[in-house]
């Protein structure tokens, strides 16, 4: 049990120093070994397609798979350190990865030394939160989410001295040196965005030694159910904007397809309000 709680713990804190995309990612991918019933193994690849980025974080299905293939190569890339007995144990987070252009999605394998673990990882990420995080546009927010929950129990973190949460949050040593920087760019960022986005509301305390901040810790409260629907709701409704821009991709892409097909330049297959439309949202 010791040596799970140290595996958990250490694949949890490999998890902070990934970025943005990549954690959603290796979300995406838990939930697509839940959905699937295959469960995660060192043998079957799992899915994630563009379309479900793009409908999980809203945005275009186009930008969707570009994010997910330079998220897979980086994850293709990073590793991770534990310490099992008297081993210290070095792992890739993945063995494997494919891009399959067609049809806009990517396939990746979790390496052997992963799978074990990510049972634990999951229990923090259900389904529920996978939701919450997908407003969160800063991986400082995500990291800190993941971190107040684990505390789910107590709504509590008590005191966590100032290094080790700059390596929970993923502060690279030369990042945010001055305290008026770290507080403002990674905290009061991270705090802001749960606050507005997610099922709790948090704050947090420093703590000093003299006049030296050596730590904080952070105390949350869950939001009541209608606040969260209400909330929910606003961020569903649809944009003008949003939709229009959505609608004149989708024409583009078919414009390309044929352009490619009849070797023949866009121009001279779209009307001129469709050109006027593709420049205005820079697509050409």
């Amino acid at each position: 049990m010791n040596n799970l709680v140290v595996k958990h713990n250490a694949l949890t804190n490999a998890s902070y120093n990934l970025d943005l995309v990549e954690q959603r990612l290796i979300l995406l991918a838990i939930v697509d070994a839940r959905r699937s019933g295959q469960g995660v193994t060192a043998n079957n690849p799992l899915t994630i397609t563009a379309s479900d980025y793009a409908q999980q974080f809203n945005t275009t299905r186009q930008a969707s798979y570009l994010a997910l293939k330079n998220a897979c190569e980086n994850l293709f890339n990073r590793y991770f350190k534990y310490a099992e007995g008297s081993k210290n144990i070095k792992s890739r987070w993945v063995s494997q990865i494919a891009y399959i252009d067609a049809a806009a999605q990517v396939e990746l394998i979790f390496s052997p030394a992963i799978v074990p673990l990510i049972t634990e990882l999951e229990r923090h990420f259900t389904q529920y939160a996978i939701e919450q995080i997908a407003g969160l546009n800063s991986a400082y927010a995500v990291r800190l989410y993941e971190l107040l929950i684990s505390w789910r129990g107590t709504q509590n973190t008590g005191l966590i001295e100032l290094a080790e949460l700059r390596k929970r949050l993923g502060v690279e040593p030369d990042e945010y040196q001055k305290m008026s920087d770290f507080k403002r760019r990674v905290l009061d960022l991270a705090v802001s965005q749960i606050n507005e986005h997610t099922d709790i509301t948090a704050s947090y305390e420093q703590h000093k030694a003299g006049r030296v901040i050596i730590g904080f810790s952070f105390t949350f409260k869950l939001k009541k159910p209608e606040k969260i629907e209400k909330k929910k709701a606003a961020a569903e409704k649809p944009n003008d904007s949003d939709t229009e821009k959505r609608e004149a991709l989708s024409q583009f892409v078919g414009y390309q397809q044929r352009a490619k097909l009849l070797n023949e330049p866009i121009e001279k297959l779209a009307s001129k309000k469709e050109l006027a439309q593709f420049k205005k949202f820079e697509f050409m």
